[in-house]
């Protein structure tokens, strides 16, 4: 199979060019972006129309989605089966979603008061970019493409430099949907290509998923270059609260296996799991059965059904996470795992610490990777204290047969999204986003589509002067 090694820009493929050149590559692919919103045929599309074109990009990625996961699958080593059941599905069910809204798009109107008629439309922004991790291409690519093209506007996509063949690919698929030229750019790059994204003039809104370090960067540009509109969709060290009464089948695979899916390299993976101390032995016990089973199913035939769990993303990943195990064998109990699995390629056993330190890094830092840590705790009150002591606020769990406590708790764990009795995970009718340092602004739900255009307040005086003559007594 051919690797889409070339970028797509104004709705053709172009070589890449060496960064000496990325400067002059990054005018063309926003100017080409402004001409197809100002002057192009997009500009007079009806909301009908962007939704049919929307609808096509979702019917195309089905009919190619063993070979997009393919291609995402090479440079991760995650296995096709899950890209093509969870990423690919979840994407096309978002542009399905997003199409049912292009031509739902309502403004507001009030009675006349003091004179005045006033009326509120919602416009597109204009040029929009997004930048994403590597860790869940597809779906980055309908959170942040999707809804902006649902509301007018034209977007640049960067994928990241560890996994850009999948995006890449999308492009031909775009045009056969029926987008115009400029409507939708593919490009790729590493940190410098990030950097002339949030800093360019011309670029409206900026949606940006990677870590809070970055996400920094990324809002300083942005405000030093035209204070372009931003969301922050950053890391996260969620907290998994199982009480004594939970389910506890129910608490052992969304904590357990919800966890190692794309080998705890998502950002929304509870990675600190508070439990109760009278159930804590059991509760473990059940976890490092989990975690050796899947150390058995970890493989490195990508396009093998059987194979459930891969490799970290690359050497420097690997390189990282191995760090951290260190550093929590000095720090807490090491119940299971905490080595590498064979002498080649970035697989590492899924690991389980019990106890660690308060003051631990793997109790505080965000390690995207299959490290989970565990500690106890006596009173709910407690329970909420340690799962807000972090800098992060992304998502929550909560395990527990109560549901008055289960919405009591809810409530007061400081957290873009809490899941009661499941690992926490996007839908796309809701908005998805975090607190603290994770992030602000909202991808999913009607909330995204919001951000994607601005509200425009026009007031009509309630007496025309010049009507006068055409009066009929």
């Amino acid at each position: 199979m051919e690797l889409p090694t070339k970028l797509f820009i104004n709705n053709q493929e172009s070589s890449l060019l060496q960064w000496i050149r990325l400067h002059k590559l990054m005018i063309g692919t926003v100017s080409a972006a402004s001409a197809a919103f100002a002057r192009g045929p997009w500009a007079s599309f009806s909301g009908a129309q962007r939704a049919a074109c929307l609808l096509r990009v979702a019917a195309l990625v089905e009919e190619n989605a063993e070979k997009l996961a393919y291609l995402e699958s090479l440079p991760t080593g995650r296995p096709i089966s899950g890209i093509i059941h969870f990423d690919l599905k979840h994407m096309v069910e978002v542009f399905r979603y997003y199409a049912g809204w292009a031509d739902k798009i309502e403004g507001r109107s009030y009675n006349e008061d003091n004179g005045f008629y006033k009326i509120v439309r919602y416009e597109p922004i204009g040029v929009c970019a997004g930048i994403a991790s590597w860790n869940a291409t597809f779906m980055y690519v309908g959170w942040k493409v999707a809804p902006a093209l649902a509301a007018g506007n034209v977007f640049i996509f960067k994928t990241s430099e560890k996994s850009p063949f999948g995006a890449l690919a999308l492009g031909p698929l775009f045009v056969e949907a029926g987008f115009p030229p400029g409507v939708v750019q593919f490009v790729t790059g590493g940190a410098l290509t990030g950097s002339l994204i949030a800093s360019h003039r011309k670029i409206s809104k900026l949606s940006f998923t990677g870590s809070a370090n970055v996400g920094m960067k990324i809002q300083e540009a942005a405000a030093k270059s035209n204070l372009k509109k931003v969301t922050l969709e950053l890391g996260g060290k969620s907290p998994a609260i199982v009480f004594a009464d939970a389910p506890m089948g129910l608490a052992v695979g969304g904590v357990g296996s919800g966890f190692l899916a794309n080998s705890g390299q998502i950002c929304v993976a509870a990675s600190r799991v508070l439990v109760e101390e009278k159930i804590a032995k059991e509760f473990c016990a059940s976890i490092v059965k989990v975690f050796e089973a899947a150390s058995k199913g970890m493989g490195a035939d990508i396009m093998d059904p059987n194979t459930q769990h891969g490799p970290v993303v690359d050497q420097e990943q690997f390189q990282r996470i191995m760090k951290y195990i260190e550093l929590g064998k000095k720090s807490a109990q090491l119940l299971t795992g905490g080595e590498r699995i064979g002498n080649k390629g970035a697989f590492i056993q899924p690991t389980l610490f019990f106890e660690p330190s308060l003051d631990s890094p793997i109790w505080i830092e965000e390690i995207f990777g299959p490290v989970l840590t565990v500690k106890t705790f006596r009173t709910e009150e407690e329970a909420i204290e340690l799962a807000n002591e972090t800098e992060y606020g992304l998502a929550a769990c909560i395990y527990t047969s109560d549901l008055t406590r289960a919405l009591r708790v809810s409530s007061k764990i400081q957290a873009g999204g809490v899941a009661i009795n499941s690992p926490f995970l996007p839908e796309v009718n809701t908005p998805f986003g975090g607190t603290k340092q994770s992030g602000y602004g909202h991808e999913l739900g009607k909330d995204s589509l919001l951000e994607y255009m601005n509200s425009k307040s026009v007031h009509i005086k309630s007496v025309f002067p010049f009507l006068g003559s055409y009066c009929i007594d």
